[in-house]
């Protein structure tokens, strides 16, 4: 099977979040979502350094840092709260040659952090790119951000081991990325993982 894009402006519905692509007029509610300290510490968008804490100086820096164009950008908004906007995730550095992806750029509202979001985020984002003929899904963290490793794991993700010095980090240190992959053979046991967490009633 061959791989291709999926459309970007095709919205992906969960029972609890909608994806959709992000639009500009977002970023101000994306901002009051993401914008915090604790978000950046752990090593998203290159880490606490990184943090802005007015919307202008957060507006510059995310227009640069997300795959606009290049990258499937979605805003990821919870369908019970009249589409409240509660974070942002990609999928992007497409290899169509190779059926290659990556999920990554993910952040949201720590109000959300160890809720149903994520999982079924990915879920939707997993499902989506095999069913456009992927082969492999990458997923990765910065080695310091041990939730978000954890979060990886807990999707069922294979870890492939650690790149090292991959980039700099805001502050000017070297940034070490654990890699985790999931493969076509491999997604239909994620898959019953994940629905079977998401079919779980909520605590």
């Amino acid at each position: 099977m061959i791989a291709t894009r999926p459309d970007p402006s095709r919205p992906l519905d969960g029972a609890t979040v909608r994806l959709r692509a992000l639009e500009r007029e977002d970023l101000p509610e994306l901002f009051d979502a993401i914008g915090h300290p604790e978000v950046f510490a752990g090593g998203w968008g290159g880490g606490t350094a990184a943090y802005r804490d007015t919307y202008e100086e957060w507006h510059e820096f995310i227009l640069g840092y997300l795959q606009w164009g290049a990258g499937n950008v979605y805003v990821v908004c919870l369908r019970d709260h009249a589409d409240r906007v509660v974070g942002t995730t990609t999928l992007g550095d497409f290899d169509l040659a190779n059926g290659a992806a990556h999920i990554g750029w993910t952040a949201y509202a720590p109000e959300v952090w160890g809720t149903r979001v994520n999982a079924e985020t990915k879920r939707q984002l997993l499902g989506t790119a095999f069913d456009h003929g992927f082969e492999r899904v990458r997923l990765q963290a910065d080695v310091l951000n041990e939730r978000s490793q954890a979060a990886i794991r807990r999707l069922g993700a294979t870890p492939e081991g650690v790149l090292r010095h991959t980039q700099r980090r805001a502050d000017g240190s070297w940034r070490d990325t654990a890699v985790f992959s999931v493969l076509r053979e491999e997604w239909p046991a994620v898959r019953a993982n994940l629905d079977a967490r998401l079919a779980a009633p909520v605590a």
